[in-house]
């Protein structure tokens, strides 16, 4: 028996990755092998970790030292896999891996030794500073939102050096859903190569201030309680972009709700200026 079979809090994580990565593939924001799913389930394995064995052969480096989470596990999806295989069978097209003690190389632990994606350093250099700052937060999302990409190919929306910057401002004044599940707005992280350290970094600088990152060019990268959690918040901003590029198709720039009623919005859902812990 797998550790997966014998695990029910884990079986319910990894339905939660199914889930979601089916709602990517139908929405078109998983194209091909696109996106990554990471989830920190040490927790769940805790109690049975002194029976976990890695598989042979399987240490590799991470090519960061992320030291508060050695020891650590992680559900992660596998490189090359897709969002719509992941949907059907999550353990079939990603692993659960173990970050050693010296935080600088993981195990692969089960069930098969699928290489995890090529993505892992954003996504592990998120864990280790969601750890390192007690935060409940537990997962991270990769993914391609059609609209809010396509927002990124115009310069005007990739200012980020004012707070709120310019996207969040738009995007929160388009309905009041997006100010009330999205509060913290959309960092812009400039175009970096896609898996790089560079990009990593450049993530995590932005990560301390938002739970919703784009990538310049190419997608988001969320953080969340859990998967749903972060998925939930992207799909809010996309919904936001979607109805601002609906709007100026009609001709002219959309009007948005004024800044009074977005300071009521605030009031009513007593929203936080900063991510709690």
């Amino acid at each position: 028996m797998s550790i997966i079979d014998s695990n029910a809090s884990l079986k319910a994580i990894l339905s939660d990755v199914a889930q979601v990565a089916g709602y990517i593939w139908s929405k078109g924001w998983g194209e091909r092998n696109g996106g990554n799913i990471t989830v920190n389930v040490t927790e769940t394995l805790a109690p049975i970790a002194s029976q976990l064995r890695p598989i042979p052969n399987t240490t590799t480096s991470i090519g960061l030292v992320l030291p508060y989470i050695a020891g650590k596990y992680f559900y992660v999806k596998g490189t090359q896999k897709r969002m719509r295989d992941l949907a059907k069978d999550p353990m079939a097209n990603g692993a659960i891996i173990r970050i050693l003690e010296d935080g600088k190389n993981y195990d692969i632990i089960a069930d098969t030794a699928i290489l995890p994606t090529s993505e892992l350093p954003s996504h592990l250099a998120i864990q280790n500073y969601l750890v390192q700052s007690g935060s409940r937060y537990k997962a991270t999302l990769h993914t391609h939102p059609i609209e809010i990409v396509a927002l990124s190919h115009h310069r005007q929306f990739l200012d980020d050096q004012t707070r709120p910057n310019h996207i969040t401002s738009v995007l929160w004044s388009m309905i009041p859903e997006t100010l009330a599940f999205a509060p913290l707005g959309l960092g812009v992280v400039p175009y970096q190569v896609p898996g790089s350290i560079a990009l990593a970094n450049a993530t995590l600088e932005k990560i301390h201030d938002y739970d919703v990152v784009l990538w310049e060019k190419h997608g988001v990268f969320a953080v969340g309680q859990d998967i749903m959690d972060a998925f939930d918040q992207v799909d809010v901003l996309n919904k936001a972009a979607r109805i601002y590029l609906d709007a100026r198709s009609l001709g002219s720039e959309p009007e948005g709700m004024s800044g009074a009623q977005m300071k009521e919005v605030q009031h009513v859902f007593s929203l936080p200026a900063s991510r709690p812990c």
